[in-house]
């Protein structure tokens, strides 16, 4: 453990932590004093919430694993209700956890649909849930939530995209909410490899090489970050955003990717047209499609990306 300690005497919970950047996340809260319970359902036999709580006190850390699934309100519960009985607070709240299932909107089945949606979005409202009402208590906690640049637009990737925008404006609302109360929730969006299960592991490989070559495409420079891809380094901007460091700051949406941090910036209304008396079809056609709309144009429309046959 690392002789100077920023959470000592903190107590962290880490969704979807038997694995990748969870794992990572949970290793360092542990690292820096913090007492983690570890969540996994354990699709991955050998990496388990167990396991990695067994790693976590064998280098001096305090651990309980929770196999728990987020996706449901009453395992968000019960998966809280641990915490706070094991350790009688609750003060950092990581959610991670999630899954895939690839598709295009054209043929994404319900199933899959539901399945994302239940872990990414929902799982992380049902673990903010019952968070709150204890970080409310007392008056204090930290929230960290998982988005991703795939929120942005990622195609075959549209119930990812979505859950994952989902979080990021529930972080915002989180914010506006809790802050009152002492308790801060922020989001990032971090550049990491994705791990399928063997489930969709075909589908998804078989859909990456068009989703890289777009973001090659759109985001130009940005396709090549320096620096390694790697896990640990996103769970160092995570423990530092959970620290008093970033005491300040609350609702806002961070990028981490190898090298690379940064702040993303929020929605705002960058044009506006005013007409007294409200508008009209032809009164659009006049003013709208020439001052609102009239630069814009279909960049999504690249001939060598599509379809071979309809």
């Amino acid at each position: 453990m690392a002789e100077s300690q920023r959470l000592t005497g903190k107590v962290a919970i880490v969704t979807g932590a038997g694995r990748g950047i969870g794992r990572e996340e949970a290793a360092l809260l542990a690292a820096q004093g913090a007492r983690v319970v570890v969540n996994d359902v354990g699709r991955h036999p050998r990496e388990t919430a167990q396991d990695v709580a067994e790693q976590i006190r064998a280098a001096g850390g305090e651990a309980q694993p929770n196999t728990d699934s987020v996706a449901s309100m009453e395992g968000a519960e019960r998966l809280i209700r641990a915490a706070v009985a094991k350790y009688g607070r609750l003060d950092i709240l990581v959610n991670n956890a999630g899954v895939i299932a690839p598709g295009e909107i054209s043929g994404l089945s319900e199933e899959d649909w539901d399945k994302v949606i239940a872990v990414h979005l929902k799982g992380t409202f049902a673990t903010m849930r019952f968070a709150a009402a204890v970080m409310k208590r007392q008056r204090s906690g930290v929230i960290v939530n998982t988005g991703s640049e795939s929120g942005l637009g990622h195609p075959a990737m549209g119930n990812y995209s979505a859950a994952k925008e989902g979080i990021v404006g529930l972080t915002r609302t989180a914010a506006r909410e809790l802050g009152r109360f002492g308790v801060r929730c922020n989001a990032i969006r971090p550049r990491a490899m994705t791990e399928g299960t063997a489930e969709y592991a075909e589908r998804f490989n078989r859909w990456q090489p068009l989703a890289d070559a777009l973001q090659r495409y759109f985001l130009g420079a940005r396709g090549h970050i320096g620096g390694e891809i790697r896990p640990t380094a996103v769970a160092t901007m995570v423990v530092w955003l959970c620290s008093d460091a970033a005491a300040n700051v609350n609702g806002r949406t961070f990028y981490v990717g190898g090298d690379e941090i940064g702040l993303w910036s929020e929605p705002e209304l960058t044009r506006s047209l005013s007409r007294e008396g409200g508008w009209s079809l032809e009164a659009l056609d006049n003013f709208a499609r020439q001052r609102l709309i009239g630069d814009l144009k279909n960049e999504f429309l690249i001939p060598e990306f599509g379809p071979k046959e309809l």
